[in-house]
């Protein structure tokens, strides 16, 4: 747990640790992505049926079991197409990246955003952004410091923050679509 904590602020050594255990796609997605991913869905759906109205107008009165089953489902098609993302996007600026370490940063980088939906317990919407917003910075803070550790870069190398600001924004545009998602229906 301390090296987790650690990710989003140091760049080899808690990556590099974490990159030896070798951990398989298949483990990440049943380990990591799959349980985590139940975090959001259940909660919403808690907020929503518990808080309804009271929360934010309008919100007792959707249908969360649809809503938080396409959530699920989206979150695990998520890490999939990010890890793809991330796999491609250094590929095109040159920097050599495995699937393995490609879809570990895909599998850590959502972590806080998973965590923040625990916000979602306490019924003041504030809480919530304030959550949201945190998730987002520490999330965005995964990606800088998970792609200089697998990549083997130091700071300010140009590449690197290049690729780093194309998977900042296609991980922001995701997380986006999911919430609109959230809200459309």
């Amino acid at each position: 747990m301390t090296q987790l904590a650690r990710l989003p602020f140091s760049g080899n050594g808690a990556w590099s640790e974490l990159r030896r255990l070798k951990l398989s796609i298949p483990f990440l997605a049943w380990v990591v992505v799959v349980p985590m991913s139940f975090l959001p869905p259940v909660l919403l759906y808690y907020a929503g049926t518990q808080y309804g109205d009271s929360f934010i107008q309008g919100f007792g009165g959707k249908e969360w079991r649809f809503i938080t089953t396409i959530l699920f489902l989206a979150e695990l098609l998520t890490f999939f197409v990010m890890g793809w993302l991330i796999h491609a996007v250094l590929e095109s600026h040159k920097l050599e990246v495995s699937y393995q370490d490609a879809y570990l940063l895909a599998a850590i980088a959502p972590l806080p955003l998973w965590l923040s939906s625990l916000a979602l317990l306490v019924p003041a919407l504030a809480v919530s952004v304030v959550a949201v917003f945190a998730g987002l910075f520490l999330s965005c803070a995964l990606v800088y410091q998970g792609l200089r550790s697998i990549c083997d870069r130091k700071d300010n190398d140009v590449e690197m923050m290049s690729a780093t600001y194309t998977i900042m924004a296609a991980s922001l545009l995701a997380w986006g679509v999911l919430m609109a998602m959230v809200w459309a229906f």
